[in-house]
């Protein structure tokens, strides 16, 4: 099965076209296979796909095999390759449709083999404030979706409180889904600085979808501006909450195409 490998910001993805994929396979079983760290190529989630005309129709399963209906990201990883195999130039965009609804992604530079994107992520839903209940102490944090179950927790971020408290929120009966959780601070107006546990994955150096999440939570209820730089270990991406919904910058790398003996 040919694989390709690509990364945004240090969260990675393995992209595999619909039409390589083994009919009946266990995609579950598949994607803990293959985005195994050590047994494995290593990943944090497995893209299948279907080429279009406008882009392609991607779905996502994260490492554990679990079901995620889109990832920021992992968007972002698709449309290197597509635009790598297309010969696309900047100002040129395309689609990737997913389980959340179509994302449009235009290519703005390529600096190598380093892609940015500016890709317009849709309005944030069911944004609120509320207090959860952690093992008995209570937490303000702010839930939402975009696209995908979102969690975040303004103030200390660190290392500890990520293992500690955003791992329990990840798996917190109050989401029957599961959730990916932001520690998220606001350095600045123009800036906030997260760390992220992601759904089915756990530690991740990025999410688009968490980084987007966190900017919603620090403009709404941080002080933050509607334009900021969200700064995570992988690095920085931009967010902007625009009257059209939510727009988010960042750059993508295609690694390696190879295939899967297994």
């Amino acid at each position: 099965m040919k694989v390709v490998k690509a990364h945004a910001l240090g969260n990675d993805f393995l992209l595999a076209q619909e039409q390589d994929v083994p009919a009946g396979v266990d995609r579950s079983k598949l994607a803990r296979e293959l985005c195994g760290r050590h047994r494995g190529i290593g990943a944090d989630g497995l893209i299948t796909f279907a080429d279009g005309p406008r882009g392609a129709k991607m779905q996502l399963l994260n490492a554990d095999g679990s079901y995620s209906e889109v990832s920021g990201n992992g968007v972002r990883c698709l449309a290197a390759w597509l635009a790598r195999t297309r010969g696309m130039h900047p100002g040129e965009s395309l689609e990737i449709e997913t389980d959340a609804g179509i994302k449009t992604l235009q290519l703005l530079a390529v600096e190598g083999r380093r892609l940015t994107f500016r890709a317009a992520m849709g309005q944030p839903e069911e944004v609120r404030l509320q207090s959860i209940d952690v093992d008995g102490v209570l937490v303000d944090a702010v839930t939402l979706r975009v696209g995908n179950p979102q969690c975040v927790v303004l103030g200390e971020v660190s290392e500890r409180r990520l293992h500690d408290l955003a791992a329990r929120l990840a798996v917190h009966p109050i989401f029957p889904e599961g959730s990916n959780v932001e520690l998220a601070a606001v350095d600045a107006p123009d800036r906030v600085r997260i760390l992220i546990w992601e759904r089915g994955v756990g530690p991740t150096e990025a999410s688009g979808t968490g980084a987007c999440a966190a900017a919603v939570a620090a403009m709404a209820h941080g002080g933050a501006q509607r334009d900021v730089q969200v700064a995570s270990p992988g690095g920085v991406q931009r967010v902007e909450w625009r009257d059209a919904g939510l727009f988010l910058t960042g750059w993508a790398e295609v690694l390696f195409e190879g295939r899967w003996l297994a």
